[in-house]
């Protein structure tokens, strides 16, 4: 019996990077992993590791339309290796994970908490800038951490909550 599970918890640490190929959409994340711990001297240790990952399919078209840089991700997958030629011509190998499952967490460090379990705001014209898809729904549940989004403190949605404003009839 053989066993080749990865479970990881991590931030990205750039956009991620959609291509298609013929095998489908494919989309690389780079993922951080943090360890925080004191040594026996009581000082404060942090190593922070970094994993290429590798989503395929429809799980990598929505890779690669709600994340972004910062974002928490959890991942389930494989290891796997590739062997490839530097510039130098030196033979390296290197392990990417190939995600199974990506589930999308907390925001990016960046969104202050007001909305971090939506999909980030996309500037043409998609989710959280008046578009024309509404939001999606929230339940405890599940979904993107089952919090509702609340009214902007000026007591219509505002510009900067990305919904309708007062004016507009139509919430969608």
């Amino acid at each position: 019996m053989a066993v080749n599970r990865v479970h990881l918890i991590g931030n990205l640490g750039a956009d991620p990077e959609m291509r298609q190929t013929q095998g489908g959409p494919v989309c690389n994340l780079r993922i951080a992993t943090t360890e925080k711990w004191s040594d026996a001297d009581g000082n404060k240790k942090e190593r922070t590791e970094w994993h290429n990952v590798t989503v395929w399919g429809r799980q990598a078209e929505n890779c690669g339309t709600y994340l972004a840089k910062g974002r928490q991700v959890y991942i389930e997958g494989r290891l796997q290796s590739r062997e490839y030629q530097d510039k130098d011509g030196n033979n390296r190998k290197v392990w990417d994970v190939v995600a199974q499952s990506v589930q999308f967490l907390a925001g990016g460090n960046d969104s202050g908490g007001q909305q971090q379990d939506r999909p980030p705001a996309q500037s043409d014209g998609g989710w959280g800038q008046g578009g024309s898809k509404p939001e999606p729904a929230q339940s405890s549940g599940g979904g993107w951490g089952g919090q509702q989004s609340k009214p902007a403190a000026s007591g219509g949605w505002g510009a900067q909550q990305g919904g309708p404003t007062k004016d507009d009839p139509i919430p969608f």
